[in-house]
C-alpha cells in the first residue's frame, strides 16, 4: 500500500543572526586565545551560511534591552553562561509555540483533513526536555482526538527526522485509514557559549532553531506529494567519538570532530547499499537519482558528498540554499531540505514522478537514508 507524505510545512522564530555580526561578537569575548579566534573566523567564514533564525531576542539588536539578560548583554558586547535548567526552563517556554505553528500549518495544508483525522502524533526534538509536552500541547491546542496515539522520539540529533518519518510509514502500512502527524522542532541555540573548544566553536558557526511538521497518510486523496517507498539506517564502523551531543552545567555539548566530513566520504557509498537494493534499479549511478535531499551538516559534509556521489549542483542545490539560508536545525533541517524539492518540482510533473534519495547524518555516527518519489495529484478513486 502507498503512504504519501502529503505536505510540509515549517516555522521560524522571529529573530534573524546574520553571520558576520555574530562572527564578530564571538571573537571580542574574553578569554579566547589568539588559536580561538582564529578558529572562531575561519568556521564562521566558511560555514556556507548567511542568515540563522533564533530564539534568543536579545540577539536583536533593534529590541530593547532586558534589565537582566540572560544569553548576552549588548550593553557589553558579552556572551553569557547560564546554566542548563535556565536553558532548558527558555526551552520549555520557546518551543511550544514553533511546534504549533508548523504543525496546525500542516494541517491547514491539507483541506480535506481536519485535526479530528490525526490517528497518531509523532515529536522529534534533542534540544530541550518538558512534560506534558509537545505532544500533549500539539493535541490540546489544535483539537485532536484526545486517543491519538502519541510518540515523542528524544535526544536523537541530525538524523532523528527520518525515524518518526519511518514510524508513521509503519503506521499507515498496519492501518491504511491512519493519517500521522510528524512535528520537529529544535532550539540549538539555546547551547551555544563563548569558547576555545574546537567543536563549540564549530557548533556556535552552525545551529540554528526552527521546526517543521509534516501530514503523512496511506488514504488515496488524490493529493500530490512524496511516495515513501522504503528506509536505512546505518552505523559507520567509526565515528562514535567523533560526533555527540551530550548535557553539560551550561547547557547541551556538541561533540563535532572535523573527521566527521572524512568519515562520511569513505562511508557513504556503503551506507547507500542497503537502501538503493529496494530499488530494481540499483546498478545505476547515484547520479542518476534525480533528485536529493541531503541533511547539510556543514559545508564541507555536502562538499564530500556531492563529490563522492557524482552529484551535480544542481542536486545540492536544496540542501546548500537550505543552509546558507537558515542553517544547521538539527533534525528539522532535512525536512527543510525536502519542502524545497516539492515546491520546486512538483510543478508540471510527469505521472510516473521523480525519485528523490534523502539522508541525513547523527551522532554514531549514524546515517539514515530513505528512497522517496514525489508524484503529481491525482482523482482520487474514493
Amino acid at each position: 500500500m502507498p503512504v504519501m507524505l502529503r505536505t510540509i510545512q515549517t516555522a521560524l522564530p522571529p529573530t534573524v543572526l546574520h553571520q558576520p555580526e555574530v562572527r564578530d561578537v564571538f571573537a571580542a569575548q574574553p578569554g579566547l586565545t589568539r588559536l580561538g579566534q582564529r578558529l572562531i573566523a575561519t568556521s564562521f567564514d566558511s560555514a556556507d551560511i548567511d542568515t540563522r533564525y533564533t530564539v534568543v531576542d536579545e540577539f536583536n539588536t533593534a529590541a530593547p534591552r532586558p534589565d537582566e539578560p540572560v544569553f548576552y548583554d549588548a550593553g557589553r558586547n558579552e556572551l553569557l553562561s547560564p546554566g542548563t535548567r535556565k536553558r532548558n526552563e527558555i526551552y520549555a517556554q520557546q518551543a511550544s509555540a514553533l511546534f504549533l505553528e508548523s504543525a496546525r500549518k500542516a494541517l491547514e495544508a491539507c483541506p480535506d483533513l481536519g485535526p479530528e483525522d490525526v490517528t497518531h502524533l509523532v515529536t522529534v526534538s534533542c534540544t530541550g526536555f518538558y512534560n506534558p509536552g509537545p505532544d500533549y500541547q500539539i493535541v490540546r491546542e489544535l483539537g485532536l482526538r484526545p486517543s491519538t496515539w502519541r510518540y515523542h522520539l528524544g535526544f536523537m540529533g541530525c538524523y532523528a527526522a527520518f525515524p518518526g518519518l519511518r514510524a508513521a510509514a509503519d503506521f499507515c502500512r498496519a492501518d491504511p485509514n491512519a493519517v500521522v502527524l510528524v512535528v520537529c522542532a529544535e532550539l540549538c541555540t539555546l547551547h551555544v557559549h563563548s569558547s576555545n573548544n574546537p567543536d563549540t566553536i564549530m557548533g556556535s558557526a552552525l545551529f540554528a532553531d526552527g521546526a517543521a511538521a509534516a501530514v503523512v497518510t496511506g488514504r488515496d486523496h488524490g493529493a500530490p506529494g512524496l511516495r515513501l517507498d522504503a528506509f536505512e539506517t546505518t552505523l559507520t564502523p567509526v565515528g562514535e567519538d567523533s560526533m555527540a551531543w551530550n548535557i553539560g552545567d551550561e547547557g547541551f555539548e556538541m561533540v563535532l570532530g572535523t573527521y566527521v566530513p572524512h568519515i562520511i566520504d569513505e562511508h557513504i557509498t556503503g551506507a547507500l547499499e542497503p537502501l538503493l537494493a529496494h530499488d530494481p534499479q540499483a546498478t545505476r549511478r547515484f547520479a542518476d537519482i534525480p533528485l536529493w535531499g541531503i541533511h547539510p551538516g556543514g559545508r564541507s559534509i555536502l562538499d564530500r558528498v556531492q563529490k563522492r556521489l557524482g552529484l551535480s549542483d544542481s542536486q545540492l542545490e536544496p540542501a546548500r540554499h537550505v543552509l546558507r539560508n537558515y542553517g544547521n536545525m538539527s533534525s528539522v533541517t532535512v525536512l527543510f531540505v525536502l519542502q524545497r524539492i516539492m515546491e520546486q518540482n512538483l510543478a508540471g510533473l510527469a505521472p510516473e514522478g521523480k525519485q528523490v534519495c534523502s539522508m541525513a547524518f547523527g551522532p554514531g555516527l549514524t546515517v539514515e537514508s530513505a528512497l522517496m518519489t514525489l508524484l503529481p495529484g491525482h482523482e482520487s478513486e474514493t
